[in-house]
């Protein structure tokens, strides 16, 4: 198998795919899984497929296929084909096994449960690896046992005895795996319905996937596989293998760790953009850069810098990045996003300069949760009377509010702009002969019940002199 998965041209032949089961959410694993095999497809000017692997019918529910569907639509992971449904494509599947019976790939086999589990008893017993001991495998001159009456068998593949299966990993490099340690795996259930490992290689080989890149928890599936697109004729895609995400204290993430879901990074007020470049660096670098858009990603792509080492989840890095990129929003853009998080808070955006008051906050901001309770500054009711007592006794003392009276007497014959606001409070330290903290405090106090704020020029200016002053006068 060729190693060379990193030229620079483009090469429309490429088709990657990401293949989730639908048993819940698009989870971080899944997420930069599918990230990486489009980064791919698109780096190569290729194909990128989507596939529902939907066979579980006890745990696949067709909420977990649109949380995948939501999941892949707000980190702009489109698919070029697909989703394609493994659940609808049953007579490919009985086809192809048909196929392998009748060439002698796969077999019946009618043991059960109780006698598997005797042979892998007895197996342990003489210190041997527990497995199927082949009692239904046909060979020449081998007589196979009574066929049980009314017992329904499952269908194995006939895996080869001897020799080695070896792959060159795009990650991991050569790996070998002797088929002496693989025995006949079951490929149909008892009820006909086929088994993960064969569904896939079928998917594969139909959709002409030439590249698999996949968690490293499929790597003892990949021998199993490529003997079946062997056994079939098939061409064998590439395939690499990239190591789990850890959690901060270093075991698999896992749902102790917090949010799991893509979709609740959304919620947690997570930018995508931000989410695919955090995603990309975990198990994947370009020299030393962090921050980087996604048309820089598609440019530089390239299997060989995907890491051999587990990568580890970084809460405190993920919101600088995230930061890093609200900073860069359009304030439009902002206002857009916040906006619905500021109504679910009961604040209301009627009548503000929503985009101004994101670019007074998103400086100071993680999240466009954090940029939400920001603005309820602006956008939601004010309440003097809940104000704490303390800041109110600190605070708007009685020479305080001697300088907050000459302030607003002033304020309402001004233009109303930050810039002939700061003047006028200038004007009225120097009047009083006090520093800044003399009056801003107080003002910020009196006019929003807190004593920090950013600037107060420019929180006076977005609240708007109507309401500056009816608070002002109140004190």
């Amino acid at each position: 198998m060729s190693t060379d998965s990193s030229s620079s041209g483009r090469n429309p032949a490429v088709r990657t795919r990401f293949a989730p089961s639908p048993t819940g959410f698009l989870h971080l694993g899944g997420a930069r899984t599918a990230l990486f095999s489009w980064a791919f497809a698109r780096h190569h000017g290729g194909t990128f497929v989507l596939r529902i692997e939907d066979t579980d019918l006890e745990r696949s529910t067709p909420e977990a296929v649109q949380a995948i569907l939501d999941g892949m639509a707000w980190l702009a992971l489109e698919h070029d084909e697909g989703p394609f449904y493994q659940m609808r494509r049953m007579d490919r599947y009985r086809e192809v096994l048909a196929g392998m019976l009748a060439a002698g790939s796969a077999y019946y086999c009618y043991c059960s449960p109780d006698e598997l589990e005797a042979m892998r008893e007895r197996a342990r017993a003489e210190g041997r690896k527990p497995r199927y001991d082949g009692t239904w495998r046909p060979e020449p001159g081998k007589a196979l046992p009574p066929v049980p009456e009314g017992r329904k068998p499952v269908v194995r593949f006939r895996n080869p005895l001897d020799g080695d299966v070896t792959w060159n990993d795009l990650v991991k490099g050569p790996i070998t795996i002797a088929n002496a340690e693989l025995d006949d795996l079951i490929i149909a259930r008892p009820d006909g319905t086929p088994t993960y490992n064969f569904c896939v290689v079928v998917d594969d080989w139909d959709m002409g996937i030439t590249h698999v890149i996949r968690g490293d928890d499929h790597v003892n599936n990949t021998p199993r596989q490529i003997n079946i697109l062997q056994a079939l004729g098939a061409t064998l895609p590439e395939y690499g293998h990239v190591p789990m995400i850890l959690g901060p204290d270093g075991e698999k993430l896992s749902k102790r760790h917090g949010a799991v879901s893509v979709m609740q990074y959304d919620d947690q007020g997570y930018l995508p953009e931000a989410m695919i470049n955090y995603l990309a660096r975990l198990g994947w670098s370009h020299g030393d850069d962090e921050i980087f858009t996604r048309e820089q990603l598609v440019e530089w792509f390239d299997t060989r810098s995907l890491s051999k080492s587990a990568a580890q989840w970084d809460p405190k890095k993920l919101n600088w990045v995230n930061a890093h990129y609200i900073k860069q929003s359009a304030d439009a853009d902002l206002a857009a996003r916040v906006a619905p998080r500021i109504a679910r808070r009961g604040g209301a955006v009627e009548g503000v300069d929503l985009p101004a008051i994101m670019a007074l906050l998103k400086e100071r901001a993680e999240t466009l949760e954090q940029l939400a309770d920001d603005a309820m500054l602006f956008c939601g009711e004010f309440d003097a009377a809940a104000t704490p007592p303390e800041l109110v006794a600190q605070h708007l003392t009685d020479a305080a509010r001697a300088i907050l009276r000459d302030f607003a007497q002033e304020a309402g014959s001004i233009e109303w702009t930050r810039e002939q606001i700061a003047a006028l409070m200038k004007a009225t330290l120097a009047k009083h002969g006090v520093k800044m903290p003399a009056l801003g405090i107080p003002l910020r106090v009196a006019v929003t019940g807190r004593a920090q704020t950013p600037a107060i020029d420019a929180v006076l200016s977005l609240l708007g002199r109507e309401k500056v002053l009816a608070r002002l006068h109140a004190v």
